[in-house]
């Protein structure tokens, strides 16, 4: 089978994903214990090539998150990278933003680190993020590591490395509590500065279910009513993902049930999170910016907030009026968005938050490692300090303009050659667009295009681009009239109509 298999069709991006297990029609298997192990060996080698170092002074941690094809795959590494005479540190079930803290943890310092995780994918897949203490690798690392899995020119130790167990996810939550307390820095109970809240968390059956036992229970919050800790990879309750209605509406629902102050949700491995106010409102995406944007120009006035292509107008507006920063709105993408905002720090433009509208929140105090739980770590000690004063979380945003409309319409493109159709579609739009008295293209856009709707019965804007991975083009609109989006949308159509390789359906 190693013969035959191409190991590059598994990169996505800066990660590795593929099927792991069989139970959804049509999807084949192309993650197996053996592929995997291969792909694990090639990490090694990749590492000993960048820090100059032999195999058997190398040591890796690896952990997973709760998806049924873990355990197995997660054997079949550390396997792999004993022979080669790495000694591994196994730490089971942990976070990704878990695993590249064990790189820079006094009495760890691993010098590699493997997460087992698709995401918020379907049960039957799996994936993998590397990282070293310099962060998580990027796309042409990832080539490389695939190209070693595929030459399969391994040297295997005569002297096997060992495998330790370590419950590095406790060492991860006590970071954490301490940030708290000494962010907070409560004067009368400063070991427990969340007492008198209730914060229920929602970690849909994936790997955060920590948070509510070992960071909030620590520091005195009420945490009665939080759900789905258990890690379960059938996820039977909802699909862990703060982007998912489903999931939202569920702990929206819990926190108005359990008459709560705040709730926390995480995705599967914890690198993404949002939460819901008392009233049970959303804090996701331009919401959740918005406030962590609002947190983060308190400490650093006038920096740079880098954000992904698709957020609002009216959080452009708030980051440049209210809050008197700057608005960086780069590509989707969030390797994208990090590394944009790294590039502008070593260009002297100081930027301390890059996040996209999905969740992935990355902070500078924090390595810009994407960490769900260090994200909401940073709102829970702004929403203690408040309660001290009598004040919400959300009035931090209280003068955050929302659209009245939103939608995204996913257009499959049903040709082979999909980037260069996706292109050329892109292309003639513009052309349209610029044809259209009341339609304006915004200049310094870094991906697809954005137009600028300025009739009084539109009043909004929309973004066309192509897709990072898939043959679909995503198409986002946004209107501050009602029925504005479907103004938009059907001039849109009609463009659309011309090109035959477009699948349509999503506008009906």
């Amino acid at each position: 089978m190693l013969e035959n298999f191409n190991f590059q069709k598994l990169q996505n991006g800066s990660d590795i994903r593929g099927v792991a297990m069989e139970g959804i029609p049509n999807e084949t298997v192309n993650l197996t214990p053996e592929i995997i192990a291969k792909i694990a060996q090639g990490f090694v080698l990749w590492l000993t090539e960048k820090l100059e170092k032999t195999t058997s002074d190398l040591t890796i941690s690896v952990g997973r998150d709760s998806r049924l094809s873990g355990e197995i795959l997660s054997q079949s590494v550390t396997t792999a990278i004993t022979e080669m005479g790495c000694d591994v540190y196994d730490f089971k079930i942990a976070s990704t933003p878990a695993m590249f803290m064990s790189t820079i943890t006094e009495n760890f310092n691993c010098d590699g680190a493997i997460m087992l995780t698709a995401s918020h994918l379907p049960f039957n897949r799996n994936g993998l993020k590397f990282f070293t203490n310099q962060g998580g690798l990027n796309k042409p690392d990832i080539t490389a590591i695939l190209n070693f899995a595929q030459a399969n020119n391994f040297t295997y130790s005569n002297i096997k490395g060992t495998i330790s167990e370590h419950n590095f996810i406790s060492i991860y939550a006590q970071g954490l509590v301490k940030k708290i307390r000494e962010g907070v820095n409560h004067p009368n109970h400063y070991e427990q500065p969340l007492k008198g809240l209730k914060i229920i968390v929602d970690a849909g059956n994936g790997a955060g279910g920590f948070y509510a036992d070992q960071v909030l229970k620590p520091l005195g919050a009420d945490t009665n009513g939080s759900q789905f800790l258990e890690p379960d990879g059938t996820f039977p309750n909802h699909i862990p993902n703060p982007e998912n209605k489903e999931a939202m509406a569920s702990i929206s629902s819990a926190v108005i049930k359990n008459k709560a102050d705040f709730g926390i949700i995480f995705d599967t491995d914890v690198d993404r999170g949002a939460a819901v106010d008392s009233q049970g409102k959303e804090l996701n995406r331009n919401r959740l910016i918005a406030l962590i944007s609002a947190i983060v120009l308190q400490e650093h006035p006038n920096s740079i907030i880098v954000t992904d292509s698709i957020t609002s107008d009216g959080l452009t507006n708030f980051i440049e009026i209210e809050l008197q920063g700057i608005h960086h709105r780069f590509k989707r993408g969030y390797k994208n968005v990090i590394n944009e905002a790294i590039r502008l720090n070593n260009e002297g433009q100081e930027s301390w938050l890059a996040i996209e509208t999905s969740g992935h929140g990355a902070m500078k105090e924090n390595y810009f490692l994407d960490d769900g739980a260090y994200l909401i770590t940073k709102l829970l000690i702004e929403l203690a300090k408040l309660k001290q004063e009598n004040k919400s979380l959300t009035d931090l945003i209280i003068n955050l303009q929302e659209p009245e409309e939103s939608e995204e319409f996913r257009l499959n493109i049903q040709i082979e050659e999909f980037k260069e159709y996706g292109n050329q579609v892109i292309e003639k739009l513009t052309q349209f667009a610029s044809s259209k008295f009341d339609w304006k293209i915004i200049p310094n856009n870094y991906e697809g295009i954005r137009v600028s709707c300025t009739s009084e019965d539109e009043k909004g804007w929309f973004l066309l681009r192509l897709s990072l991975h898939d043959p679909v083009i995503p198409l986002n609109i946004e209107s501050n009239v009602k029925g504005g989006v479907k103004k938009i949308s059907d001039r849109l159509l009609s463009f659309f109509q011309d090109f035959e390789n477009l699948d349509l359906s999503p506008f009906n």
